[in-house]
Formats: C-alpha cells, sequence, structure tokens
C-alpha cells in the first residue's frame, strides 16, 4: 500500500477583511466563513480519500486577532480525522507565533505540533515495510530573518523523510524574508519531499524530489486570485511521488480587463462585462467568484461611465447575479473620450478648466482649509473604528484629504461633459 498525505498551509482561519466589509456586507460575510469551510473540506477530503496523514506547513491562524471559538473549531476538526484513524502534523509560521491559541490549545493525540528542535516523527510506512517519518521546525517567534534549515535533523536512514518548513525560500517579492533558504540547500539536504508554507501562490519548484508550496487554500482579497488548491500526495512503494491538486475553494477572486473600445451603447457595454464574467466563471474553480471589473479604451461612454458610477456599479452586479454565484469586488476605469467631430472646441475648453482646477483650486489653502473642516464634521459621525481605518494621524489624513480633493475634482469634467453631450444629442 502507498503512503498518501494531504499538503496544505497558510489556512489563516478567521482572517479580518475590513476593507470587503465598508464595501459589501454580505460579500464580506461569504469570504469571512470561507476559509473554515475551506478547511472543512480539506478534512472531508481527507476522509474521503483514506489519507494517512495530513500536513499543514504553517499559519494555521491568522495572528493574534484569532479568538477561542477558532480553537473550538479546530479541536472539532482534528477529531473528525481522529475518529478516521488520520493523523495530522503542524509547523507554526510567523502568523501562528503571534496567536495566544497557538500556545493555549490543547489538541487530540493524533495531532503533532512541531516545536523548534527539528526532531523527525515516525508518521506510518510503505507496503513493503519501509517507514515514513516527518521533520518539522515551528516558529518560536513572529519573525525568522535567518534560515531554519540547520536545526533539521539528516534524513532517517532507509526511510522516506518528508520535511516541513515555512518559509520564503530565496525571497519574494510580495512577501516578507521569513526563514530563508536557497533551493539548492533544501534539495542538498536528502529528504525525500518539502512540504513547504509561507507563499500564497502554488509553486512546484523541484520535481525530484519534489519540494512543493501549496499556496493559500482560500484566497482573502483581489491580490490572491485565481483557483487555490491543496495537494494529494501519494508515495508509492519504489519511493515515486505523485502530486494532484484538489480545489475546494469556496470563493475565487479575479481581476477582469474589459475592452469597451469603440462603444457607443450602454447596453453592449454590459454585455461584453457579462461575456468575460461567464468566461471566468467557467475558468475558476470555486463555487463563488469575485470580480474586479476595469473598463479601458476609446469610447463614447467615457464621460458617462466616469460620472454615473454608482449607476454602473449597481448594473454590473445585477449583470453578475444574473451570470449566477458571481460578485462585483469593485470597479476600476480606464476610458477616455472617443474623438468626435465637431466636438473638440468643447473638449478643449474642459481639459483647461480641469488644469485650472488642479494648479490654482485644490492647491489654494483657503480650498484645502474648508475641505479640512467639512471631514472633521463628517468623521465625527462615524465610529471609531471606521474612523481608526481612514487615518489616525496628520499625514494619514493629510492623504486623506488629497484623495478627496482629487477625486471631486476628477468627478466635475465628466458630468460637465456627459451633460454637454445630452445637450448636443
Amino acid at each position: 500500500m502507498p503512503f498518501r498525505f494531504l499538503h496544505t498551509a497558510d489556512l489563516h482561519l478567521d482572517s479580518p477583511i475590513a476593507s470587503l466589509a465598508l464595501r459589501n456586507g454580505d460579500l464580506a460575510d461569504l469570504v469571512r466563513g470561507a476559509s473554515r469551510r475551506v478547511f472543512e473540506r480539506i478534512v472531508d477530503l481527507a476522509i474521503t480519500e483514506e489519507v494517512d496523514a495530513l500536513l499543514v506547513a504553517g499559519d494555521l491562524y491568522d495572528g493574534a486577532q484569532t479568538s477561542m471559538a477558532t480553537a473550538l473549531f479546530l479541536s472539532a476538526q482534528m477529531r473528525r480525522l481522529e475518529a478516521a484513524g488520520i493523523r495530522a502534523f503542524i509547523i507554526r509560521g510567523n502568523h501562528d507565533a503571534q496567536s495566544q491559541i497557538t500556545r493555549e490549545l490543547t489538541f487530540p493525540p493524533n495531532v503533532h505540533v512541531f516545536d523548534g528542535r527539528g526532531r523527525p516523527v515516525r508518521a506510518g510506512a510503505l507496503g513493503n515495510g519501509r517507514e515514513v517519518h516527518v521533520h518539522g521546525i515551528s516558529f518560536g517567534q513572529p519573525h525568522a530573518p535567518a534560515s531554519l534549515l540547520p536545526g533539521y535533523k539528516p534524513p532517517v536512514a532507509d526511510a522516506v523523510n518528508i520535511g516541513m518548513l515555512h518559509t520564503s525560500l530565496a525571497g519574494s517579492s510580495r512577501h516578507d524574508n521569513y526563514a530563508p533558504v536557497g533551493l539548492a540547500d533544501l534539495l542538498a539536504h536528502g529528504f525525500d519531499y518539502w512540504a513547504l508554507g509561507h507563499i500564497h501562490q502554488r509553486a512546484v519548484h523541484s520535481r525530484n524530489p519534489p519540494v512543493v508550496m501549496p499556496g493559500i487554500p482560500q484566497g482573502r482579497d483581489i491580490n490572491e486570485a485565481g483557483s487555490k488548491s491543496v495537494t494529494l500526495v501519494t508515495v508509492g512503494d519504489d519511493g515515486t511521488f505523485g502530486l494532484e491538486e484538489h480545489f475546494l475553494a469556496v470563493a475565487a477572486f479575479q481581476r477582469l480587463s474589459v475592452d469597451v473600445a469603440g462603444m457607443e451603447d450602454w447596453t453592449a457595454m454590459l454585455g461584453a462585462v457579462r461575456a468575460a464574467l461567464e468566461q471566468a466563471r467557467q475558468e475558476l474553480s470555486a463555487d463563488q467568484i469575485v470580480c474586479r471589473v476595469t473598463l479601458s479604451g476609446a469610447t463614447a461612454l467615457a464621460w458617462r461611465l466616469q460620472r454615473d458610477r454608482d449607476l454602473l456599479a449597481a448594473e454590473l452586479q445585477a449583470v453578475a447575479e444574473g451570470v449566477g454565484a458571481c460578485w462585483i469586488e469593485a470597479v476600476e476605469l480606464d476610458v477616455r473620450p472617443a474623438a468626435q467631430a465637431g466636438g473638440q472646441d468643447d473638449l478643449g475648453a474642459l481639459a483647461e478648466l480641469a488644469a485650472i482646477m488642479e494648479q490654482d483650486v485644490l492647491a489654494s489653502h483657503a480650498y484645502r482649509a474648508e475641505l479640512r473642516e467639512t471631514l472633521s464634521a463628517l468623521m465625527s459621525q462615524l465610529p471609531r473604528e471606521v474612523r481608526d481605518l481612514l487615518g489616525t494621524d496628520e499625514a494619514e489624513e493629510e492623504a486623506l484629504l488629497s484623495a478627496a480633493a482629487l477625486r471631486g475634482a476628477s468627478e466635475v469634467i465628466p458630468r460637465l461633459a456627459a451633460e454637454r453631450e445630452g445637450d448636443r444629442a
């Protein structure tokens, strides 16, 4: 019989998503519960596939925010594995090291949480009697600026050796430097499989021996876009490894760029977005898809799209609902007016007005003082937690003022242009 295990990492259970909550409460509820639902599905898959073990390569939790409700949920899932005769092996990542639950939660006997000493644990055996050992080192602190590889013991002789490591490898432009280590160094250590965690994008860095970063199994925002998965690993009696991706995500995020160049009809624009959403719905492996839509190109609709952003967002969400199991997370515009005969004089005048607003009005002390007063009155009516999200010091307040001023100015010209086009029509 082969030895089979599921490899996952970076579940970040109950990760906060305040920015989504501000925009769409229903969508926030969907994503907030998704990490738990995906972990339940991982346990379901482990039981269905009758694996020998579940390996979680760090960041099961999401830092200090995790509640005891998360602990109770985890214990219940681990007991499900225990009832099915499945062992679980866990290393603590940088986020786990911040969690109070990490120090307080007691798992059932089938769960082994590695400490910082790197001692191997026997996990089972192949049909030919060859033993399987798992090695792991947990983070003791939220930061690990040096490699953890020197702390791992040598491979157990005449056995299959699986190493678990939470690492940024040799560094990633989108992730902080945690327990950095070169791929060549991992390969030279002599383990038969490296079960990595930390980077949220799946990658198979080596096939022989396998060095696998499974990625986050459930994306949390638009920066974790695409289909997400866990890796089912089969170790044959001959020592070969088979890797299978399993897509379990509740929601998949995706950026969609829709070309509306040359379009003059609002309905045609909606149809183009529908086609893009339908294609994404077919390509992404998840129950629900959450899209950020960018409309781009030179179009006669440019001024109207910029003026009627709220209407556009509402109608695109209605289109998404028509597609089914689909959400619009945000709408961005990268459109410009299409050249129109007889319209250049008007556009030139509007461009001149825009320059005056930017150079003279927005920079004036009187305008910014009035804007600051308006912002202060608005902030005083917001709940404390929302005010903190918008900024807590003078620099953040100044940045918010500048953004509000630019946004307001950018909306004036489209409104004037759209009204002028309406008058001509």
